[in-house]
């Protein structure tokens, strides 16, 4: 019997998957859920009530229901799972008075044992608990009960056991780390993987609204389904035919003959969601719906559909799907042309680009294990798609196009984990913003969404391209060859000007042409022709035959001098009057196998990119313009690095009051419920629950205790700095109210009044310090973005930071690497690190800073943006000098927590 709930639980509830792909509901429990919890505990065998209340007791059962219906709730927590309207686990916790401990207990019915229930169940239950301040679930358990004590043991957080006879007291520490993550990573892979299997492995299709007209698309749909030649059973539904495309057709869903692993949506949009339904009461496993144009309400309850009969979705407004398995053979889609089997995943959100991606990867022979078109994205999304191919033993390559995140986070997370055994390419949409958000600080001007995404990209280990053909041209040569492990390339060309471009090409991207060495021009030179040069580029000359520059290109491929070796060739009447096609140089000599990258440019070809076959059976990729490859080189070099590299640690932090700081936040809300600014006291009490340093300063409210503070804080040269305050103020030197190097107490008194004229009530003080050392002003900060979390900024700082936009950013929280990226990525890098002769500053403490404004920001979603400029970097230290801190209202969420969209 299906229960009512309340629309603060409604609000609460979440779907997700289990490990056989199956969906259930997680909400809050309620006091009207007293007699579903009693059914399922009545439903339970005598040996699971043994148990799970260590006797086998009718009083048991409904002192443990009862608790549900108990006024005083506070300190317990409870979690239902539901599916099919039937209550089928329950989890609870009660916190020990005066400790961060609670007690769990956990209940599922019989049935749904060995699915993952109880383990999904406590994963949410960890992540409320932690909100609530807890710190460690204890739980006793009979030794016997070897299924309770492997939930335990599988869940990924610390746990320890203590036997007393017959029972175990377990005790699980809440705090999270990489091998829960890890843990959570793989249950969520597992779970996602089961339940694409009935969308991408159906074994039965059926399309809905198969249309009579020669253009429709459903029509087109189920003719490429079954000129395909897909595998499994096949149906259509259309009210008027009874059969079209030689497919027998059913008027309506209900006449089904069999509930379809996958059913295709072509119908208008007002009937997609009674389509929907129908489809699911069924007992359909999947939907694919193709249709557009849906309004809010149709959307709702198309998802709200999928999610009650536990359907995986793909759609609406898309161009289908297509898996190549020759097993299977399924291509459901409307686009004009078959793809071509291969070993590129890929996904993408515009049908146009999704089209454009098939050809592209068809042409060049790459071919597709698997294509989706996401289209409006309600459910299924990249993430999705990364961990089907991750374990699908056909994709090599995965190509995506999102235009949206809906969990830039744990996608994030999954591609930087599939990046390490398979290439990943994007191409970079929406780069042209077409204008800034509002930016209330230097920060929230920085942090622009291409900024932000790129961010991600470069973290996760993912190739972002520019365009179609820019990613295509290195489809190509991450497919054919082996990523160069360095940046020098090795160019040899059979005309001396081609080959200054191919170099002039490289130098741009970022690779490296290297001098070679006297011995390997000497080796080269022998076996070119008279007047070649050998220093590189390589000019073998006009007259440069077939064999001899293939010895050239396979003795440069098996030197350590160079990773990679780039052939230009231009027709030449020489090469035509010889019989020698230079071409077939780019396949290795006799007996010889190449371990190095080599790529082509043949200016003459009239196709953007090819993958040119060699001897051995391999291929060569061919491109028409230098520039293109050279691009192409370059990404396959940042990936070879991101690979090699060990992946980064979070560092663990000394001197950090995690509980202090968020004491402070939650009282400054308080007052504050629509949040604000940090005046300058707050913002130093902030920074130092982590470490951050800032110069010294003093507040001071009016004119004498302003020159008091100076007294006490000018160096020994005498002099400080100024500055006004008032709620709301951040670019101090716009508005002038900054005075800089005031010597005496006549000067102090002298800022404090032009200060106080100008600004009268407005100002509520002013901020003095002692007047820095010298050193380079840099900028940093953090910014919560709505979407994609908190990101770290950082770069060259002082009043023209935004004008010269030498910035980067990473998304929190920072590894060791991604905080000694961000130092070295700004244009402004060099002088750190001791430009010309200067020393280098201290970058132990910048990398310190990094850290803990990361761990600052992961720890407060609150904090809406820190805005640190300048900070003073030099040989001695890293001082923060004027610092604002705005808070909001903010509730965390997990972005880890297994739940669907």
């Amino acid at each position: 019997m299906t229960q009512t709930h309340s629309p603060a639980s409604t609000a609460r509830q979440v779907h997700a998957l289990l490990t056989d792909g199956r969906t259930v509901r997680i909400r809050p429990a309620e006091p009207t859920d007293h007699d579903a919890v009693m059914a399922l505990y009545e439903g339970m065998s005598a040996e699971n009530l043994r148990r799970r209340f260590f006797t086998v007791s009718h009083l048991s059962v409904e002192q443990a229901a009862g608790r549900l219906t108990r006024r005083d709730r506070s300190g317990y927590r409870a979690l239902v799972a539901e599916s099919d309207g039937r209550l089928v686990g329950l989890a609870e916790c009660e916190a020990i008075p005066e400790s961060t401990t609670a007690e769990i207990a956990l209940s599922i019915a019989d049935d749904w044992h060995h699915r993952g229930l109880g383990t999904l169940l406590l994963e949410h239950l960890v992540d409320a608990a932690r909100q609530a301040g807890i710190t460690a679930f204890a739980a006793d358990a009979l030794a016997e009960n070897h299924d309770m004590l492997k939930v335990f043991a599988d869940l990924g957080l610390h746990t320890t056991r203590r036997f007393d006879g017959p029972e175990v007291r377990c005790t699980v520490q809440l705090a999270a780390n990489e091998d829960y993550l890890s843990a959570v990573d793989n249950r969520a892979s597992t779970a996602d993987v089961a339940s694409l299997k009935p969308l991408l492995r159906p074994r039965t299709v059926a399309v809905v609204g198969a249309g009579r007209k020669a253009g429709s698309v459903g029509r087109a749909v189920l003719r490429n389904l079954r000129t395909g030649g897909f595998a499994g059973r096949l149906d259509a539904v259309n009210p008027h035919a009874d059969a079209i495309e030689w497919v027998s057709c059913h008027h309506s869903v209900a006449e089904l003959s069999f509930p379809p692993d996958l059913a295709v949506l072509a119908v208008p949009a007002d009937a997609v969601p009674q389509a929907a339904e129908d489809c699911g009461k069924l007992g359909a496993r999947a939907l694919l719906v193709v249709s557009s144009g849906l309004d809010a309400q149709q959307a709702a309850a198309l998802l709200a559909t999928c999610r009650a009969y536990g359907m995986r979705l793909v759609g609406p407004n898309c161009l289908g799907l297509a898996n190549t398995d020759p097993d299977l053979r399924l291509n459901a889609t409307f686009a004009a042309d078959r793809p071509l089997a291969g070993t590129a995943g890929v996904a993408v959100q515009s049908g146009g680009v999704g089209i454009a991606l098939l050809d592209g990867l068809s042409r060049l022979g790459i071919g597709v294990s698997t294509f989706v078109s996401l289209g409006d994205k309600y459910d299924v999304s990249g993430n999705d798609m990364l961990q089907w191919w991750e374990s699908d033993g056909r994709t090599d390559l995965a190509v995506l196009h999102l235009e949206s995140f809906g969990n830039p986070r744990a996608f994030s997370r999954t591609a930087r984990r599939v990046a390490r055994t398979m290439p990943v390419l994007t191409v970079d949409a929406g780069r042209s913003e077409a204008g800034r958000r509002a930016a209330a600080s230097h920060t929230a001007a920085a942090a622009t969404r291409t900024m932000t995404r790129q961010a991600l990209f470069t973290q996760a280990g993912i190739i972002a391209t520019r365009t179609i053909g820019e990613l295509l041209d290195s489809a190509a040569l991450l497919h054919s060859q082996p990523v160069p492990s360095g940046s020098s390339v090795a160019i040899v060309t059979n005309a001396g000007g081609a080959g200054v471009l191919a170099a002039d090409a490289c130098a741009e991207a970022g690779l490296r042409i290297p001098e070679l060495g006297s011995e390997l021009v000497a080796e080269l030179l022998t076996g070119l022709p008279e007047g070649a040069a050998a220093t590189n580029p390589v000019d073998a000359t006009a007259a440069v035959s077939e064999t001899q520059l293939q010895e050239c290109v396979d003795r440069l491929a098996a030197h350590g001098a160079v990773d990679a070796v780039l052939v230009v060739l231009v027709p030449t009447a020489v090469a035509a009057a010889t019989g020698d096609v230079l071409v077939r140089a780019l396949s290795p000599g006799p007996d010889r196998r190449r371990s190095r990258t080599v790529a082509a440019v043949l200016p003459a070809q009239a196709a953007r990119v090819e993958l040119l076959p060699t001897a051995g059976g391999g291929f060569v990729p061919a491109y028409s313009d230098a520039a293109d490859a050279a691009r192409a080189l370059a990404h396959a070099v940042t990936y070879a690095r991101w690979r090699a590299r060990p992946e980064g640690t979070v560092r663990e932090l000394a001197d950090v009051d995690t509980p202090a700081a968020k004491g402070m936040v939650d009282a400054f809300l308080a007052e504050h419920p629509d949040g604000g600014w940090l005046d300058p006291r707050a913002t130093a009490e902030l920074l130092g629950h982590y470490g951050i340093p800032q110069i010294r300063w003093e507040w001071a409210e009016d004119e004498e205790a302003a020159v008091a503070a100076a007294a006490r804080l000018a160096g020994p040269d005498g002099r400080v700095v100024m500055k006004a305050h008032w709620p709301g103020l951040v670019h101090k030197s716009e508005q002038g109210a900054v005075h800089l190097d005031l010597q005496n107490a006549s000067q102090v008194r002298a800022a404090y009044r032009d200060l106080v004229t100008r600004f009268g009530d407005l100002m509520t003080g002013v901020v003095v310090q002692p007047l820095a050392e010298r050193g380079i002003e840099l900028f940093t900060g953090v910014v919560q973005d709505e979407v994609f979390g908190p990101l770290v900024l950082f770069g060259l700082g002082g009043t023209a930071t935004e004008l010269l936009a030498d910035h980067a950013a990473r998304l929190a929280p920072l590894t060791d690497h991604d905080a000694h990226d961000l130092i070295t990525s700004p244009r402004c890098a060099p002088l750190l690190f001791g430009f010309r002769g200067g020393g280098a500053v201290d970058l132990e403490g910048l990398e310190q800073l990094l850290l803990r404004l990361s761990r600052m920001a992961g720890d407060l979603p609150q904090l809406a943006e820190a805005d640190l400029n300048p900070v003073i970097a030099r040989p001695g230290g890293i001082t923060a000098l004027d610092v604002r801190v705005r808070l909001v209202p903010r509730q965390a969420r997990n972005p880890y927590l297994r739940r669907l969209r």
